[in-house]
């Protein structure tokens, strides 16, 4: 079995990378679980992860210098693919070469978490969200962030990408998420998969190197995004299928 989802929001600052983490090591409870930084750009999920050292990452894969293979670090009950940080490794980057690899840890994983760009001005940003089965949105309670997962969502149907639900994360208590929640629930097609509260653990976690889920395991905001996989039942794809669809998956023009 294999599904793959596209965690994305349209803007940066709503937390996608811890968000993703959390959800992957949630899911690693249950599930093989890959979760590959595919923000070819503006990579973050290595300093989260304790691997700001590597050498292979994202980039030298999609730069064809190395395969998917020597790019896999086993860390926190998951396989994470790294991308860098250099402007040349970024410049020298095909992200048409994405196929291949989600193609690649589709047959040897049950689960692949692609941590997506902050904005969808470009090819590399948007490819994510067209080679996943489903996409998590995560935004925070305000209208600039809702419109702009609405625009994520936008994309993904165009793309026939189906939506797996929404998080609303960096939650303050004056923000009136259930009011928020509500009116969110008639514009987005997936359901509100949790609410995760703003936390000085999730800060703490990133400054350590660690995930939210291994930094304070029993924190209010890890017990949310535990309760959002909950709701996130994890399809059954054929792996030599699923893995033929994304090599050959068509990547949009922009």
């Amino acid at each position: 079995m294999v599904e793959v989802f596209a965690v994305a929001s349209g803007k940066g600052g709503t937390g996608k990378t811890t968000s993703t983490l959390a959800l992957g090591m949630a899911l690693a409870d249950d599930y093989d679980v890959t979760v590959i930084d595919a923000d070819t750009g503006m990579a973050n999920l290595l300093f989260h992860t304790g691997l700001s050292d590597r050498e292979t990452t994202l980039h030298e894969v999609l730069g064809g210098d190395e395969p998917v293979e020597a790019a896999i670090y086993e860390r926190f009950g998951m396989d994470v693919i790294p991308c860098g940080t250099s402007l040349s490794g970024f410049r020298e980057a095909d992200p048409a070469r994405l196929r291949e690899v989600v193609a690649t840890v589709a047959e040897q994983t049950d689960v692949i978490l692609l941590d997506s760009a902050a904005t969808l001005g470009s090819r590399s940003a948007v490819l994510p969200i067209v080679l996943a089965d489903r996409v998590v949105i995560v935004v925070q309670p305000t209208i600039p962030a809702i419109s702009d997962g609405l625009k994520v969502q936008e994309y993904a149907t165009t793309y026939g990408t189906g939506i797996a639900g929404v998080l609303f994360n960096r939650v303050t208590q004056d923000e009136g998420i259930d009011r928020v929640s509500d009116k969110a629930q008639q514009y987005f097609e997936g359901e509100i998969l949790a609410s995760i509260p703003e936390s000085e653990e999730v800060r703490e976690a990133r400054r350590a190197s660690q995930p939210l889920l291994a930094y304070a395991p029993e924190s209010e905001a890890a017990r949310s995004y535990r309760n959002a996989t909950d709701s996130l039942t994890v399809r059954d794809g054929e792996e030599g299928t699923v893995a033929d669809r994304f090599r050959n998956a068509v990547i949009p023009e922009l």
